[in-house]
């Protein structure tokens, strides 16, 4: 559930930085050359991005360092969980979308969830780049940004792993699946 207040309380702060940390220290392949104690630092200085975090963590994303941008200073942070994050599924792709369905429409929208989140969808590149670093979604799928000539005529798009590929499918922007959620990024 996404709070209205963005600040955590030092007992959460502590709990995330702890859980964060043993996830970098864990998955060092993701982020070679990267110390802890940076990251950390930066997170310090940006409390409404340790809030996004936190919402990333909570619906199931297991966000993870997984490159530093060399001329902002920013750590980039993508959901690492190994299937499409729980918490948000069953989703179609954005407002729009939401508000064409008729019958049974979802609780929301992933782009309007990642907003409320102070996150982004990972674009098919990203999500591309978060497959070099593990095997991602072989159960589920996770929609990525859409460009815009597409969302224009109505589609969306999604992907998956399967077969030991990266796959790009397309749908009608109102789909949702209870399989299907997306993955975000944030930069710190």
């Amino acid at each position: 559930m996404i709070k209205t207040n963005m600040e955590l309380s030092l007992e959460q702060t502590e709990a995330l930085l702890k859980t964060l940390k043993a996830r970098f220290e864990k998955n060092m392949n993701r982020h070679e050359g990267l110390e802890w104690a940076e990251v950390q630092a930066r997170l310090e200085v940006n409390p409404e991005k340790l809030w996004s975090l936190h919402e990333m963590e909570e619906t199931g994303g297991e966000p993870d360092v997984v490159g530093h941008d060399q001329k902002t200073g920013e750590f980039i942070f993508y959901d690492c969980s190994v299937e499409s994050p729980k918490g948000r599924r069953s989703l179609c792709y954005d407002r729009a979308a939401l508000e064409s369905r008729k019958q049974h429409k979802p609780a929301n929208s992933a782009i309007d969830l990642a907003a409320a989140m102070g996150v982004e969808l990972l674009t098919e590149e990203q999500y591309r780049e978060l497959q070099t670093l593990g095997n991602f979604d072989l159960k589920s799928s996770s929609w990525v940004q859409t460009p815009a000539n597409i969302r224009k005529l109505g589609g969306v798009i999604f992907c998956d792993r399967r077969y030991d590929t990266v796959f790009v499918y397309h749908n009608g922007a109102d789909s949702y699946y209870a399989a299907r959620g997306f993955r975000a990024a944030l930069r710190v």
